[in-house]
């Protein structure tokens, strides 16, 4: 796995706590980018070239998670989530709480099946019902390691799985952070140039209603811009296909097409994967997606949007799973992009 990548994926960066994956950005990128700057909602914003137009690349750093909300007299902690999350998936979980010290582990705990009745055993628990048991004796002892609005992730770590795929917490959207800026490091490197300005951006909170990119964008105020993130494989078994459509895992890059999207710039996408035999896969959304680009498509005046997505399994679950190959061809995907782009083009339609 690219060094940059792995680094990433290791970040602890929590909707709203973005900082470890935010300082790795900036550490990969500052040898090629003509400038790296931050805002007041975290994101990272570099830039390269000088072209009279500007083409913005969107993937968000932060992951889903919790916030610590309540912490008991006997040192049980309870938490209010960041983003959305399965709560079958909740319990029995080994976490990472984010203090102004440092780390402190536990584990998310509930009542053992041995104590529950048949009618419990098939309940889904709620948030509240959940806490994390750092092994504290007393309120007085957690407390003085954890404080109320402390972020917590999954303690999970990076796994290589068969064909070139691999397990991670947080490739949501870590995978589509690393494209947005490795495309901009190999830019900075090629012999042939774009001819727009490339303005990179590491957003923030996405998770929570895309709040990063909305910011951003504005200050940015891209001609054309493209959002990076994860798309639904629904490769596995139960998926319904055709409610759900169907995308392979190591099926290629995904290009999404619907009313988000801007027509032209799907159409130069799909002819730049086709030009340069870049694996590719279709998809279709027929409302504002949940992604950066509902917010980059409307931003000040408009801006010619496009997406496109690395297929993953188990979104939103402790063990997401994605193939390096299409982070790969994510990436080619944008480089090609980038380099056809000529300022005489016309977005509208």
């Amino acid at each position: 796995m690219n060094k940059f990548l792995a680094d990433l994926l290791a970040s602890r960066s929590p909707t709203g706590a973005e900082r470890e994956a935010a300082d790795i950005v900036e550490r990969y990128v500052a040898d090629c980018a003509d400038s790296v700057r931050r805002d007041v909602l975290g994101n990272r914003i570099a830039e390269l070239g000088n072209g009279e137009k500007t083409l913005m690349f969107a993937g968000h750093m932060d992951e889903i998670g919790f916030i610590v909300s309540y912490i008991d007299d006997s040192g049980f902690i309870f938490f209010e989530q960041l983003g959305g999350h399965d709560n079958v998936m909740l319990s029995g979980r080994r976490v990472i709480i984010l203090t102004r010290k440092g780390y402190v582990y536990g584990v998310t705990g509930k009542r053992a099946i041995h104590l529950m009745d048949a009618k419990e055993r098939k309940e889904v628990p709620e948030t509240h019902g959940v806490w994390i048991d750092i092994g504290a004796s007393s309120g007085e002892e957690a407390r003085e390691l954890v404080e109320i609005g402390d972020a917590v992730v999954y303690d999970t770590a990076v796994h290589q799985l068969s064909n070139n795929k691999c397990a991670a917490r947080a490739f949501d959207d870590r995978a589509g952070c690393y494209c947005a800026f490795e495309a901009m490091r190999r830019l900075a490197k090629s012999e042939q140039k774009p001819e727009f300005k490339l303005v990179s951006v590491a957003t923030t909170q996405e998770e929570i209603g895309t709040r990063g990119a909305w910011t951003s964008a504005f200050a940015v105020n891209p001609d054309v811009g493209i959002a990076i993130d994860v798309d639904h494989a629904t490769d596995f078994p139960s998926c319904n296909k055709q409610r759900f459509g169907y995308i392979k895992l190591g099926g290629g890059v995904v290009i999404t097409r619907g009313p988000n999207i801007n027509p032209k710039v799907f159409d130069r996408l799909v002819d730049c994967a086709k030009m340069s035999n870049i694996p590719y896969q279709i998809a279709a959304d027929g409302r504002p997606t949940g992604t950066d680009a509902r917010v980059l498509q409307t931003t000040r005046g408009g801006v010619a949007t496009g997406l496109v997505g690395i297929p993953l399994r188990y979104m939103h679950t402790p063990a997401e799973v994605a193939s390096l190959d299409d982070i790969e061809a994510c990436v080619q995907l944008l480089e090609v992009f980038a380099k056809s782009l000529k300022n005489s083009d016309d977005f509208t339609f």
